[in-house]
């Protein structure tokens, strides 16, 4: 069986280490194995072997072949969820726990690309930038909240006048400045995640994607040419479960982004457009996000959809975005186009658990997939080792199940994206 390429993407076209690993054939026994090779799978298994677990991960395309592989790169603090909001929910206590998590996972992504030499462009700073006179208004606040309640001092307030020096895009009335946050090349990262679980002494199965399992004392997991008897499992498939685990799909509604890769633009252009090679994402419900690569084109990331189909033209779909907060770029040539396939839920908060004793599982990322599902790994091995506290942490946020589980979700999610989507655009 022949592994699905990756798709064409400039990330694909760029990617420093070419693994190709064989699938499952016959029967394995581990002590933990892992369904999904992107960063949760991943995690998990470098941060277990460095316990003495022995781990089998099995990947249905290629490691990194979803989201891992296809995102905005962008590696954010906190959580998805903004602090007051965490507070106003769960109280004080409990969102700066969170906050905590979310620093740490930051730390986790750039302490694993140091340990095992990840060539990823790690770059550092993110602008936050805002264009509803509401949220310009807010963000004064929401430092000096962050600075007072939670002692952050990685994060400052630019206003419009110092904005425009900092960036040519268009629409903006003001912006944070989190020196806190990272970027980087996914793909790279996820293929040197891969690299170091596998000198660490994990199995890695490409092509192998998993029909079904069984659960008790011994785990069963198989797939059509092979099977994995194991004391614990982790199920990872975030925006690709599909109907593998009926007990938490209703939990995560799939939903599709895109980007674009523009040619190498000039150095001066380059730095007009983000003077300080700092990641940039906007505050629509329906968010804009981009940054510059090490080669200077300008990697951009907007709208959604919510059915399995991607856009014809992926690269058109996109521009139009792009060329609303850089309309400098329109003779500027597209070069690359690409969709890709995430997991939100309901509030929006990643979705951590327990299906029985030994089985556990971690999705629903809603776009900060980068630390969070690195952090997830490490949690996950915490948990099947027998420490819980941690894990309990972010499995004891309700992050609500979808009206209707998975037969319902789809028309009440396009109901309310519509929605949200018509309020960013009158403002």
């Amino acid at each position: 069986m022949q592994n699905q390429s990756h798709v064409e993407s400039w990330y694909a076209a760029t990617a420093n280490l070419q693994l190709d690993l064989p699938p499952l054939e016959g029967a394995v026994d581990t002590d933990v194995c892992v369904i999904g090779a992107g960063y949760t799978g991943l995690s998990t298994a470098i941060h277990l072997r460095q316990m003495g677990y022995s781990v089998t991960v099995l990947e249905a395309n290629r490691v990194g072949w979803g989201a891992s592989g296809r995102n905005g790169g962008h590696v954010g603090t906190g959580q998805r969820v903004d602090q007051e909001r965490l507070e106003q929910w769960l109280g004080l206590d409990r969102a700066k726990a969170l906050w905590q998590l979310g620093l740490e996972a930051v730390e986790t992504v750039c302490g694993l690309i140091e340990q095992h030499d990840i060539d990823c462009e790690l770059k550092r700073g993110n602008l936050h930038v805002a264009s509803k006179t509401a949220d310009i208004a807010a963000l004064p606040a929401e430092v000096e909240h962050l600075q007072k309640v939670y002692g952050y001092d990685q994060i400052r307030y630019v206003d419009a006048a110092e904005l425009k020096q900092m960036t040519s895009a268009q629409g903006f009335g003001g912006a944070t400045l989190n020196t806190g946050c990272r970027h980087l090349h996914p793909l790279n990262y996820a293929l040197g995640l891969a690299r170091a679980a596998l000198a660490a002494g994990a199995r890695i199965y490409e092509g192998s994607r998993v029909l079904s399992y069984t659960e008790g004392g011994q785990i069963t997991v198989r797939t059509d040419r092979g099977e994995v008897r194991a004391r614990f499992l982790v199920v990872a498939c975030n925006g690709y479960l599909e109907k593998l685990e009926p007990r938490t799909a209703g939990r995560i509604m799939p939903i599709n982004n895109y980007m674009l890769a523009t040619e190498p633009l000039s150095e001066e252009l380059a730095r007009r457009l983000i003077r300080d090679d700092a990641s940039i994402s906007d505050s629509q419900f329906v968010i804009n996000y981009w940054k510059l690569s090490a080669d200077n084109r300008l990697l951009f990331g907007g709208g959604e959809s919510y059915t399995r189909r991607f856009p014809a033209d992926i690269k058109g779909f996109v521009r139009k975005y792009m060329l609303r907060i850089y309309p400098e770029l329109a003779d500027s040539r597209i070069e690359y186009g690409w969709g890709g396939t995430l997991a939100i839920t309901l509030k929006r908060m990643p979705d951590f658990g327990r299906l029985s004793a030994n089985t556990f599982y971690a999705h629903g990322y809603s776009g900060h997939g980068v630390p969070i599902a690195t952090l997830a790994g490490k949690l996950l091995a915490e948990v099947i080792s027998g420490t819980a506290e941690r894990f309990d942490v972010m499995a004891g946020v309700p992050a609500g199940q979808f009206p209707g589980g998975t037969l319902l979700r789809w028309p009440g999610l396009v109901a309310g994206m519509l929605f949200y989507s018509l309020r960013d655009r009158i403002g």
